[in-house]
């Protein structure tokens, strides 16, 4: 819980942590936004880093910051998107390579004898290939948490390279572009700026969404074909 709450209180402060990281590192300020859109695409153990909200946040940087006492910051749009790109993609092709070639023994992995990977995300990943198919790749980049399983499902569940790689491409393409053009356009917005946190928290809230509502759909099915069974009994 306290791991939640301080990846809560960091996303719905992005803007600010962002502000602070561009003027201690300056142009290694790429390499960290890369660093963590890797992580989260390529590591099966990272997916609870804040990869749309990155983005938003990185988008709205692209057209200048301002903070409260007239300091400004500015970060290359073209870089950002580019740099973000690629990471997206060869993320998903680590997954990819980490699920094919190693499989469910990572779901074994453990530190402090805690699971880095728990199994009900593989099953509702997996779930959610039965119902999009292929197309997975590219719907689960605005997915948290399945956004990084489903490259992984996908290795293990040996999907054809080829067909991978171009919705692996697709999917990263139309992720990166989306979120940072909309934060580039949208972000510095009066009401937007004075009401960063409560958009932060919409973003959050409609990325997870359509992941809440799928587990609630599974649990009503459940819950009838219970019955069902009692009934016939």
């Amino acid at each position: 819980m306290e791991l939640l709450n301080t990846l809560l209180e960091f996303a719905l402060n992005l803007d600010q942590h962002l502000f602070q990281l561009v003027f201690d590192y300056g142009f290694w300020i790429y390499v960290i936004l890369f660093l963590i859109v890797f992580m989260e695409t390529g590591l099966v153990f990272m997916a609870f880093l804040p990869g749309d909200v990155l983005l938003f946040t990185a988008g709205a940087f692209c057209a200048g910051v301002q903070n409260d006492i007239g300091q400004t910051t500015e970060l290359n749009l073209a870089i950002i998107l580019l740099s973000l790109i690629i990471a997206a993609i060869l993320g998903d092709g680590l997954n990819y390579y980490i699920g094919k070639n190693m499989g469910l023994k990572v779901l074994h992995w453990k530190i402090r004898n805690k699971l880095l990977v728990h199994p009900k995300y593989i099953l509702k990943t997996n779930e959610f290939y039965e119902h999009h198919g292929a197309k997975t790749i590219i719907i689960a980049r605005f997915l948290p948490i399945i956004r990084t399983f489903a490259p992984f499902v996908a290795g293990i569940g040996a999907m054809a390279y080829a067909k991978f790689v171009r919705y692996n491409v697709m999917g990263a393409f139309i992720w990166v572009l989306s979120l940072v053009l909309l934060g580039y356009f949208f972000g510095n917005l009066p009401f937007v700026k004075n009401n960063f946190e409560t958009v932060i928290f919409g973003i959050i809230i409609l990325s997870i969404g359509p992941v809440l509502i799928e587990i609630f759909r599974s649990k009503i099915k459940k819950a009838t074909a219970n019955k069902s069974k009692q009934f016939t009994q």
